[in-house]
């Protein structure tokens, strides 16, 4: 499994507590950037502005990523751009949403 491999099942540990999914098959994490220092750099969205776990949620997945023994240091860049809508879920998110 590749560093990459690694983060995504790291950040499969995350959930979002409203809905009880986990950030990446809700589709919230839009990109992952690793360095040549194994230093990280996770882009994601909410899918609200105004939620309420803002900081609960971007805390669990720096806190996921940096519990990894091949990542260095981890920025949680949180954007609103595209918005977060269901077409970005995986199918095992649509599934346990009842879809």
């Amino acid at each position: 499994m590749n560093t990459k491999e690694k983060i995504l099942s790291a950040l499969k540990s995350v959930y979002d507590p409203e809905l009880n999914i986990n950030v990446v098959d809700l589709g919230l994490i839009y990109n992952i950037e690793i360095t040549e220092s194994n230093d990280v750099t996770i882009t994601m969205t909410l899918t609200t502005p105004g939620c309420p776990l803002h900081d609960s949620i971007t805390s669990g997945v720096r806190y996921s990523v940096e519990g990894l023994e091949e990542t260095g240091k981890v920025e949680v860049n949180l954007v609103w751009e595209p918005a977060w809508s269901p077409d970005k879920m995986t199918p095992e998110g649509l599934r346990l949403l009842g879809r």
